[in-house]
């Protein structure tokens, strides 16, 4: 199914727009030193810039008519998946940020031929707090840099599945353990929680309140050679730089 409409031309774009604003009381010129639409109501100056599809060139170009216009809108054809998926909702935070309007045009469709998604407004650029606080604990509860920037389709390491990766180092290494000995082996606060909620099958309850490590899991942290080594040499410090490729110990 295609992204958009199939509008031809970016000039197809240009009438919906243009008769939309002239029906709201501005005085519409195409062409402007550059702009691809610039209309005037008052004192007030606006620029719209049009695409056949969301590109950076589009950012651009309205980043540059930001110079001189009071306020600057973006005009795509509506998306035919409309604007709530991924993607889209990424677009609309990011063209707030840039405190850009975005217009979407439907030439000869059904519904209005143009709508106002939102204004360019100031954007509050405030952090979140709680988002910043997440990315920290993240980092910090990895022990080192296991993953490629930009990786898509591939399963990454996370604070979680290394803290699992260490649990489960620790009871290949010395058989069933309870969480207070694990937690005593460093394996941390949320040592229970990952025994009790087991996300990879990795371990299985022997007794009450003790745990050990299910055959899945064995072969599972053969996938992770270095982590492996690394919590090994944690547990058995004698081993120093010794047997790098797990073996089980048992």
């Amino acid at each position: 199914m295609p992204r958009h409409s199939p509008i031809q031309s970016e000039r197809e774009l240009y009438a919906p727009v243009r008769d939309y604003l002239v029906a709201r009381g501005y005085v519409v010129r195409g062409e402007v030193k550059g702009c691809d639409l610039t209309a005037t109501r008052g004192e007030d100056l606006l620029a719209v810039e049009f695409k056949r599809e969301f590109n950076t060139a589009l950012l651009i170009q309205a980043a540059q008519r930001q110079r001189a216009a009071d306020s600057v809108y973006v005009a795509v054809p509506r998306p035919m998946e409309g604007i709530r998926t991924k993607r889209w909702r990424g677009i609309c935070h990011l063209l707030r940020r840039l405190e850009m309007g975005l217009l979407l045009v439907n030439p000869g469709g059904p519904g209005p031929a143009v709508e106002i998604v939102f204004h360019p407004l100031p954007y509050d650029r405030k952090r979140l707090k709680k988002a910043k606080r997440a990315i920290l604990d993240e980092m910090s509860g990895r022990s080192g840099d296991f993953n490629e920037g930009g990786s898509v389709r591939r399963r990454l390491m996370t604070a979680y599945r290394e803290n699992a990766i260490h649990i489960a180092c620790c009871l290949a290494e010395c058989g069933p353990l309870s969480p207070r000995q694990l937690r005593a082996m460093g394996t941390g606060p949320k040592t229970l929680s990952i025994l009790a909620g087991n996300f990879y099958g990795w371990f299985d309850r022997v007794d009450r309140g003790v745990y050990r490590l299910t055959a899945i899991g064995e072969k599972d942290l053969m996938a992770y050679p270095e982590l492996v080594d690394h919590y090994r040499r944690r547990i058995h410090p004698e081993f120093g730089n010794r047997n790098p490729v797990y073996t089980n110990s048992r």
